[in-house]
């Protein structure tokens, strides 16, 4: 891809000045810095770094990781957050705490005051499904575009362009993915680790010169459809999920 390009491209959105989709979560800023920032965007594929590891529960077996699994990260996700807070200063634990404190109130106290749910079980019960919905693509999501890609060691790990063009993928457009989760995360997922300063839209603007510079230097360009990395991990999941990967040998790339 021509550098002149992408920078045209980039001047054209007034929204791509490091913008990113806002996310709510448990975690700290600083915490999603580091993990996602750091050390996924940094040493993508790269085992032990940026491997997506945190993903591969192998005590679980497939039918309970891929169906049932899912339906705990919203109950799971706050209390691992919890968790990280030994890892930061007491300010920022404090205050991560209230915000969680305060974002989960508030949505038991609309659901009992707003929503008119009689009874706190049934409030708590809703909490559970609402928060559920789409818990499942996002589980299949942070593992379809990355696990099952070449892995690399820490110590030969090729260049950022082969690194990205090899260890990430795209889905295809689905427009409730697309809502939920943003461009970057599923069909421009390539371009986002490429480019992880650019907005959605950019990505989607970008999306074509990307994939034919990648194609025209004889690079890869995964995409895949849902359907069928939810196969691949299905029939797979023991290589894939519990084993630990191979490392793949870059002949003359590193």
């Amino acid at each position: 891809m021509q550098e002149t390009q992408v920078r045209a491209l980039a001047r054209e959105d007034p929204t791509c000045r490091g913008a990113t989709k806002p996310v709510c979560t448990s975690f700290t800023a600083e915490h999603a810095k580091y993990g996602h920032v750091k050390m996924h965007h940094g040493y993508t594929n790269v085992l032990g770094l940026g491997d997506s590891s945190t993903w591969r529960l192998p005590c679980l077996n497939r039918y309970v990781y891929m169906f049932l699994a899912p339906l705990l990260i919203p109950i799971i996700t706050p209390l691992v957050a919890v968790e990280r807070l030994r890892e930061v200063e007491l300010r920022t634990a404090l205050r991560t705490l209230g915000l969680i404190s305060l974002g989960l109130y508030s949505h038991y106290w609309l659901l009992l005051n707003v929503s008119g749910f009689q009874s706190p079980s049934s409030a708590l019960a809703c909490m559970l499904i609402t928060r559920s919905l789409l818990a499942h693509p996002y589980l299949h999501v942070n593992i379809f575009q990355h696990i099952g890609l070449p892995m690399f060691s820490r110590d030969k790990k090729p260049q950022r362009i082969h690194m990205m063009s090899l260890g990430v993928l795209n889905l295809p457009r689905l427009p409730v993915l697309d809502w939920a989760f943003g461009h970057s995360l599923i069909s421009c997922h390539v371009e986002h680790h490429l480019f992880p300063r650019l907005s959605d839209n950019m990505c989607l603007k970008v999306k074509p010169v990307v994939s034919q510079f990648l194609r025209e230097k004889q690079l890869p360009y995964n995409e895949d459809s849902y359907l069928a990395r939810f196969r691949l991990f299905l029939h797979h999941y023991e290589e894939l999920m519990v084993q630990t990967p191979p490392i793949t040998e870059l002949v003359g790339l590193q």
